[in-house]
C-alpha cells in the first residue's frame, strides 16, 4: 500500500514538473546562465505565455541572447511537434523579403522560376520567430498585419488568398516608440505584435551574472582550444563589473575568447584586462535626460546658416551699441578726414572717434555725397525661414517648376517640397 502511495506521488510530482519546469532546468535545457531576478522574471513569462498563441514581442539590447525565448516559448507550447522557424528581417534586402516570408507563384518576377513556399506557408502549426522586426518595410508591415489579424495571406504574384496557423514571436532592440513617431513602423502593427512584452535586460543591468558568464565563458574555450583555464583576479574582476558592456553578452564573449587565445599566464590582473576594454566605455553610465532639448542639425547647410545669422547678430548689436553712443553725444567726429578710428578726450574718458565725412566719386558723372554722421539704423530681419524660402525659389525656378528635380537639389524628399511649398505660400 505504501508503495502504490509512492508510486502514485512520484507520478503526480513528474506530471507537474512537465507543465511547471522549474528555473533551473530551462536555464541548463537552452543555455541560460545568471540568476539575476529580472532574468528570471522574463523566462517565467515566457513559460506562462508559452501554452497560449497570443502574440509576443521581445526587446532588448544587440548582444542580450533574445534569441533564446523564442525557443523557450515553442518548447513549452503545444505547437512543440511543429516546426520552428527563426528568420532574420534585417538580413534579408527588401526586395525578396515579401517572397521570403509570403512565398510566390512562377512567373511572378525575373527570377521566379518557379513556385516557392514562403516561411509562413512553412510553418504552418507551428512557430515563427521574427528578429529584427522593426527593419521591415512598410508594405511587408501591411502583410504582416493581415497574417496576425486574419491568419490569411497572399503568395507575390497570385491572387488566391491562403491560411495559416502560425504563433508569432518577435524581437527587437529599437526603441519601438521612438520607431512609430518618426513613422518607421506602424503603431496598429506594434500592438498586434505586443500582446505580450518581454522585456530582456542588458549585460549592466544583471551584474552579479558577469563575472559567473566570463567563468563560463573561459572553461569552454579552455576546452576548445585545449589549454589551462584563465582566471581574473579580485582587482580584474571589479574593472570588469565596472565595464558598461555596449556589446552585452557577445561582447563579453569575445573578451574571453580573446583572453583565453592570446594569454600566455592564465591569471588575469586588472592591466591586462584593461587592454582588451575599448577606453570611451570605461565606467561610462546612461545620460540622464535633463528636460532641456538640444538643437539638432539636419545637414551641413542647416549648420553654415546658424553660423551666418549668428554673426549677423553679433554685427547688428555691434551696430546698435554704436549708434546708441552717437545718439549721446559719447562719440566725437574729428574734422579732418582720417582713414582711422582717433581716440578724443571727453569729460576725462576716451571714446573713439569716427573719422569724417568723405566725397563720394561716382564714375560718369559728378555727385557729391555726405554721409551723415547719425544715420537712422535699419536692423535686416532676414529669418531662416526667410533664407529657406528664398533658396526653395530659385531651386523651382531653375527647374522650371519639376518638384521632383529641384528636391533632388536641395537634397530633401518631395512630400517635404511640397509641404514647404504650401507652408510658405510659394
Amino acid at each position: 500500500m505504501l508503495t502504490e502511495k509512492i508510486a502514485v506521488h512520484h507520478f503526480i510530482t513528474l506530471k507537474q514538473t512537465m507543465y511547471n519546469p522549474d528555473m533551473q532546468s530551462i536555464k541548463q535545457r537552452f543555455g541560460i546562465i545568471g540568476n539575476s531576478p529580472l532574468l528570471n522574471r522574463a523566462i517565467d513569462v515566457a513559460v506562462q505565455v508559452a501554452p497560449t498563441d497570443l502574440s509576443v514581442l521581445i526587446t532588448g539590447e544587440s548582444g542580450v541572447g533574445k534569441e533564446s525565448f523564442p525557443q523557450i516559448i515553442h518548447q513549452y507550447s503545444h505547437r512543440k511537434h511543429g516546426p520552428y522557424i527563426a528568420v532574420n528581417c534585417g538580413a534579408i534586402p527588401e526586395g525578396t523579403i515579401d517572397s521570403e516570408l509570403f512565398g510566390h507563384e512562377k512567373g511572378s518576377f525575373t527570377g521566379a522560376l518557379a513556385d516557392r513556399k514562403g516561411y509562413f506557408e512553412v510553418a504552418d502549426n507551428g512557430t515563427i520567430f521574427l528578429d529584427e522586426v522593426g527593419e521591415l518595410p512598410h508594405a511587408t508591415q501591411v502583410r504582416l498585419l493581415r497574417v496576425l489579424e486574419t491568419g490569411e495571406f497572399i503568395k507575390v504574384g497570385s491572387s488566391k488568398t491562403q491560411k495559416t496557423n502560425v504563433r508569432v514571436v518577435a524581437a527587437t532592440n529599437l526603441d519601438m516608440q521612438k520607431a512609430i513617431q518618426n513613422g518607421r513602423f506602424r503603431e496598429d502593427l506594434y500592438y498586434r505584435l505586443n500582446t505580450v512584452p518581454i522585456s530582456i535586460p542588458s549585460l549592466r543591468e544583471r551584474k552579479e551574472d558577469i563575472v559567473i558568464l566570463f567563468r563560463k565563458f573561459a572553461a569552454d574555450f579552455a576546452e576548445k582550444y585545449r589549454m589551462p583555464t584563465v582566471r581574473l583576479t579580485e582587482d580584474a574582476q571589479r574593472l570588469l563589473l565596472n565595464y558598461y558592456f555596449p556589446g552585452n553578452i557577445r561582447q563579453l564573449k569575445n573578451i574571453a575568447e580573446q583572453i583565453s587565445v592570446i594569454e600566455q599566464n592564465r591569471d588575469i590582473d586588472f592591466n591586462c584586462l584593461k587592454r582588451y576594454l575599448p577606453e570611451n566605455e570605461m565606467g561610462k553610465v546612461p545620460v540622464v535626460f535633463t528636460g532641456k532639448e538640444e538643437k539638432t542639425f539636419a545637414s551641413e547647410r542647416e549648420i553654415l546658416y546658424q553660423v551666418l545669422f549668428d554673426m549677423k547678430k553679433d554685427m547688428n548689436d555691434l551696430k546698435k551699441i554704436v549708434h546708441g553712443l552717437i545718439d549721446k553725444n559719447e562719440i566725437h567726429y574729428n574734422d579732418k578726414p582720417s582713414d582711422k578710428v582717433v581716440l578724443t578726450s571727453s569729460e576725462n574718458a576716451f571714446t573713439p572717434a569716427i573719422p569724417h565725412p568723405v566725397k563720394k566719386y561716382i564714375p560718369n558723372e559728378v555727385a557729391e555725397t555726405t554721409i551723415s554722421p547719425v544715420e537712422e539704423y535699419v536692423e535686416d530681419t532676414l529669418s531662416l525661414e526667410d533664407m529657406e524660402k528664398e533658396i526653395i525659389k530659385k531651386a523651382l525656378e531653375k527647374y522650371k517648376g519639376k518638384r521632383k528635380d529641384a528636391a533632388d537639389e536641395l537634397k530633401i524628399s518631395e512630400r517635404t517640397l511640397y509641404r514647404k511649398i504650401k507652408e510658405y505660400n510659394i
